[in-house]
């Protein structure tokens, strides 16, 4: 391995998914203690920006408004906010007249593209291998891995930082009854994150079974029901929830994306925070209304004619086993939670809308593990600024994006929070305020606080110094 000995980085990114791209934006010629520019470097194994490419599906929408970009809500003037992009794309006033508040998401994957392919420092095709804290330099070690245009190793390399950040995202989750039919490849078992590579062979099956019941469950759903013939559709849409519930998508409810609940949540006792987690599934595991809506008016349209579409809609529904039948077919074992009865369902096609779940770090960390502090449940311990809490020995720090919602609420993930999370983390970072936040964001306060309430000051009327009759 051929170590670079170069001097080191403020800070080095692994993964470029949105989160760590909205960081590398908003550190893009920030000045650094001392003299010159914030040095910074990003690494992802992948060999260029993509943002869910399998669920760009025509016609589906960010379930968060434009202004929910990379920078926007930190910084409205950065050079790297989708105004500017359509600017650039000669777009905007097109998109002016189109009225639009949520874009939809093959247009966010290619804003984000436009600005991966235009930020400096940047390294695609390169996979982080292992982390190390180095005491007697006082900087992380990091290793990785070139990788050439088809995937295999083409060098090995060694840079240093005195800061992180981790964004190295979700994986698809495949619960386990249903792991080994997904690995064969005889029928097609697939995670909706995969839905648009196969979604020719999964219309070609005679019968389809979408499991999940959040958005990309209801999507798939909605796009394989508007592509089969009327009265032959042979579609089944089971869920494990009660029903299929709207996403909670009022105003109020919103608040719950607002850096004041993430402070909020973060000061509650932990296992008050792993109580709160999963009750509050319909803040970001629901249905968009109006997604629910196309679905309902679809399969009444397919009502106008007499008769009912070919369709079963099932909440209530856990699958407990699984099994092929022959090479064609799948027998998926169910049973109703609330009836407490079992049946069996044979279909030619599964698509598992099941979620993603956040990715591990053990093996990525295992060179930190004696330094890292953890919870009662062995997961990292993340302090206010999205920092892991590290032995006192250990003079860098480690930032964590999308891997702390047991610590910082069910916004973690969510894209509006995206660009205060990075402006925190360059806050912290430079020891400075590059991005002032805001003292408060939402108008319902979570807990029993005393909160200052501030009014603008009062408006001074003017008048003449002398009166004219």
């Amino acid at each position: 391995m051929t170590a670079q000995l170069d001097a080191p980085h403020d800070l080095v990114g692994i993964g470029i998914g949105p989160f760590n791209l909205s960081l590398a934006a908003l550190a893009h010629g920030l000045p650094r203690q001392g003299a010159g520019e914030l040095a910074t470097a990003f690494y992802d194994q992948r060999d260029d920006f993509r943002w869910h490419p399998g669920l760009l599906i025509d016609g589906t929408t960010l379930q968060v408004p434009f202004l929910a970009d990379l920078v926007t809500l930190a910084d409205p003037t950065s050079p790297w906010s989708f105004l500017n992009y359509l600017r650039h794309k000669e777009r905007l006033f097109p998109f002016y007249f189109a009225e639009q508040f949520h874009i939809q998401r093959a247009e966010y994957d290619a804003y984000c593209r436009w600005v991966a392919g235009r930020l400096p420092g940047l390294h695609f095709g390169h996979q982080v291998d292992a982390v190390r804290w180095n005491p007697e330099r006082d900087l992380f070690e990091v290793d990785y891995t070139q990788l050439d245009a088809g995937g295999e190793a083409e060098a090995l390399g060694r840079t240093h930082t005195r800061n992180l950040a981790l964004g190295i995202g979700t994986a698809p989750y495949i619960p386990e009854p249903l792991r080994p039919l997904a690995e064969a490849p005889t029928v097609p078992v697939i995670h909706s994150a995969d839905y648009l590579d196969n979604r020719q062979r999964i219309l070609g099956a005679d019968h389809v079974t979408v499991i999940g019941s959040g958005q990309s469950g209801a999507e798939v759903f909605l796009d394989l029901l508007r592509s089969r013939p009327a009265g032959r559709e042979r579609l089944t849409w089971l869920a494990r929830t009660p029903s299929f519930a709207p996403m909670e998508y009022s105003k109020l409810g919103l608040e719950h994306f607002t850096p004041d609940y993430t402070r909020y949540f973060h000061a509650l006792p932990e296992p008050v925070r792993d109580q709160l987690v999963p009750a509050q599934w319909q803040l970001h595991k629901g249905i968009d209304a109006a997604t629910i809506t196309a679905i309902h008016d679809e399969l009444y349209r397919r009502t106008l004619q007499g008769g009912w579409p070919d369709a079963v809609l099932t909440p209530g529904v856990s699958v407990r086993t699984a099994g092929r039948v022959a090479t064609t077919k799948v027998e998926l074992h169910l049973e109703h939670i609330q009836q407490g009865a079992r049946s069996r369902l044979t279909t030619n096609a599964v698509v598992l809308a099941t979620g993603y779940r956040e990715r591990p770090l053990t093996s990525l960390l295992a060179g930190l593990d004696p330094y890292l502090r953890k919870d009662a449940s062995d997961r990292p311990r993340i302090d206010e600024h999205h920092r892991m809490i590290l032995d006192p020995s250990v003079t860098g720090s480690i930032f964590v994006q999308n891997g702390e919602r047991h610590t910082h609420g069910v916004g973690a993930p969510d894209l509006g929070l995206a660009a205060w999370r990075s402006a925190a983390i360059l806050n912290t970072l430079t020891g400075e305020e590059p991005y002032p936040q805001p003292t408060r964001t939402a108008f319902t306060t979570f807990g029993l606080e005393q909160r200052e309430h501030t009014r603008p000051a009062p408006t001074v009327e003017l008048r003449p110094l002398v009166d004219h009759p």
